[in-house]
């Protein structure tokens, strides 16, 4: 699926993605800045992938791990740094819910320590009842 806007181009075209890249950004990201390129190109192979594109230069990347029925998990968003300010991450996000192996979905999830306010206006909020979640969180993976 594509979509197009000005001069930028969105694709869950796996093929088209830039590795080096999504390596290069999430390697200064600090939520992954000390995952490996075989645990990301794994991530990648087993989620349904958002490519940002100025022509043919990646710009941003999103990931979606989905059962594409009840659950997502929305994760490894990014927008180049040159590229911010140009609403390329509200745009990408809309095209994220609006892809079609995505809709109907029960429960979405992320996680942010900055980015409250983008992902408010797809009607996140903070969990509603935190007691009933858990996690089994490995530091070193």
């Amino acid at each position: 699926m594509e979509f197009k806007k000005d001069k930028f181009t969105i694709s869950d075209d796996v093929s088209r993605l830039d590795i080096d890249a999504i390596c290069d950004f999430l390697s200064r990201a600090y939520w992954a800045d000390k995952r490996p390129r075989h645990l990301i190109e794994r991530s990648i192979k087993h989620s349904l992938n958002f490519g940002v594109y100025d022509g043919e230069r990646q710009v941003g990347f999103a990931r979606v791990v989905t059962d594409q029925t009840i659950f997502a998990y929305l994760c490894d968003v990014f927008i180049h740094e040159d590229y911010r300010g140009q609403s390329l991450g509200k745009w990408m996000m809309e095209c994220v819910f609006a892809h079609p192996d995505l809709q109907g979905l029960r429960r979405w999830c992320l996680l942010t320590r900055d980015a409250h306010g983008l992902y408010q206006q797809f009607g996140f909020t903070e969990l509603s009842d935190p007691p009933r979640w858990m996690e089994k969180f490995d530091a070193t993976a």
